[in-house]
């Protein structure tokens, strides 16, 4: 089984897509203001945007995107006008992660892992 996609409902369809696209995200699919799909740089995943009139829960979703380059990558996004969370730091589980939101309030992780996204030191098998 592999991720293919996720997708966000929206009331704010144009700035969610444009929030993804200044993280590097590709549109392949654009018929806003109802739908728009984009694809990741790296990798087969993609993100779609659909247009719901309300939207009346939050969720406790995290998205995770991993970068090369973390730190590099927050300063570009903060100098292209986002606003982060928390600048990245190291964890005890061996990510250096940062974090900020979308314009729908969805909590999104940029993170460097490398080995350790799959294979921690405690790994079961």
């Amino acid at each position: 089984m592999n991720l293919n996609q996720v997708t966000i409902y929206s009331n704010k369809t144009q700035e969610t897509v444009e929030f993804f696209q200044k993280l590097g995200l590709i549109l392949i699919v654009d018929s806003l203001p109802r739908y728009a799909r984009m694809e990741c740089p790296d990798g087969e995943s993609t993100v779609s945007v659909q247009f719901a009139d309300s939207i009346t829960s939050t969720n406790n979703i995290v998205l995770y995107f991993e970068c090369e380059d973390l730190d590099e990558e927050v300063r570009r996004l903060k100098f292209l006008g986002l606003l982060f969370e928390e600048d990245p730091s190291d964890r005890d589980w061996l990510w250096r992660q940062a974090y900020l939101n979308d314009p729908n309030g969805n909590r999104i992780c940029l993170f460097r892992a490398g080995e350790n996204r799959k294979n921690p030191p405690w790994r079961v098998k």
